[in-house]
């Protein structure tokens, strides 16, 4: 997630980049800030997103359709395959808590491959 890459989970289960047009429109919502406040939609379902009232919509999927979308984050942040794996074990165990979304899962799994690779490049050891 680095740069100016706008990548979130929509509801309906597809890992939307906001910056490819094929993904996404531009709309006006009204939110608490603005009754015309400028916004993204997902063309493959056709939600908007409210990011500025923190309406986010909450999924929980199946551990295959999560595993699914779990490559589909990986190939988009374009892990190594050594990474990839460990990516896809971080998500296996974040499902197994049974307490998270689908978005969850994906960013603190994320987050901790993010640490492996940072420990694994300056050397530290991983606690």
């Amino acid at each position: 997630m680095e740069g100016d890459d706008s990548i979130f989970l929509c509801e309906c289960g597809k890992v939307v980049r906001e910056e490819i047009r094929e993904d996404t429109f531009k709309d006006y919502i009204n939110t608490s800030r603005n009754p015309s406040t400028r916004t993204t939609g997902h063309r493959n379902c056709g939600l908007i997103f409210n990011f500025v009232d923190g309406k986010w919509p909450k999924k929980y999927s199946s551990k295959k359709e999560l595993k699914t979308l779990a490559a589909t984050f990986a190939e988009i942040n374009e892990l190594s395959s050594e990474e990839t794996g460990k990516f896809l074990l971080e998500v296996d165990r974040f499902k197994s808590c049974g307490k998270l979304s689908d978005d969850e899962i994906l960013v603190y799994a994320y987050q901790n491959v993010l640490k492996y690779k940072s420990a694994k490049s300056t050397g530290k050891p991983l606690l």
